[in-house]
């Protein structure tokens, strides 16, 4: 059976050129050039992946990736964003994208990256999911309702997060380098995708950390990756 992809773009070149490159590798192509096309196709056939480019008119992509994660927070969704629009690419991540990618960008990459993202998807719907609690440095994370707790006071978390701190604490004090980190969680090894990390990384201390600037949980070690530190100090 194909795996399904719904690809919401609204540039009809661009449209008609992944739509093609994604049906000859074998994909169920499904189309949208709005953001309410995009809403109603999602919920009509809920695809295995969303290619969500973030310029779209009626609804943006970002508005889209919101309404989306509001209801399913685990079906990979793929950000295509406009070089230098760095903003957007934060708060897509922060809304719940797995990944981005910058216009322009190569067929290879694009690819490495889809594959990537189903494939994770597809082990964590066949593997034996943990839904057991996270606890560190007076942070609770519940994998079960996507939702964390610092010092009593709630805030979400991204299916994409719980990953990270999952393989963090399963290597509390190592120093995990990047390239280890996206082969684990985003299962690619792909040049360049190292700022996907980082802009996650990024967003994920703005949650947790007391002070984000100076770190004390997902320290950085320089050249190299992170380090989790579950006392916080």
């Amino acid at each position: 059976m194909k795996e399904s992809i719904l690809l919401v773009e609204d540039d009809p070149a661009i449209l008609t050129g992944l739509e093609d490159l994604l049906s000859g590798e074998g994909y169920e192509v499904r189309t949208a050039r709005d953001g309410k096309a995009a809403l109603r196709a999602w919920e009509a056939d809920r695809p295995a992946l969303i290619l969500l480019d973030v310029m779209i008119p009626e609804k943006s992509g970002l508005d889209v990736c919101r309404e989306i994660r509001l209801k399913d927070p685990l079906t990979p969704i793929v950000m295509l964003t406009a070089k230098g629009r760095e903003t957007d690419k934060v708060i897509g991540l922060e809304l719940g994208a797995d990944d981005y990618i910058v216009k322009p960008f190569a067929i290879g990459e694009l690819l490495a990256r889809v594959r990537a993202a189903l494939r994770r998807a597809s082990a964590r719907k066949t593997g034996k999911k943990d839904t057991s609690p996270i606890e560190f440095g007076g942070i609770r994370i519940d994998p079960k309702t996507f939702t964390g707790t610092k010092n009593g006071k709630p805030f979400p978390v991204t299916a994409r997060e719980i990953e990270l701190l999952r393989y963090f604490s399963a290597h509390a004090g190592e120093v995990v380098d990047r390239f280890t980190l996206l082969d684990e969680i985003w299962g690619v090894r792909y040049e360049g995708t190292t700022r996907t990390l980082d802009q996650h990384i990024a967003k994920l201390r703005q949650k947790i950390e007391e002070d984000p600037t100076e770190p004390g949980f997902i320290q950085t070690v320089y050249g190299v990756g992170y380090k989790f530190n579950p006392s916080g100090d």
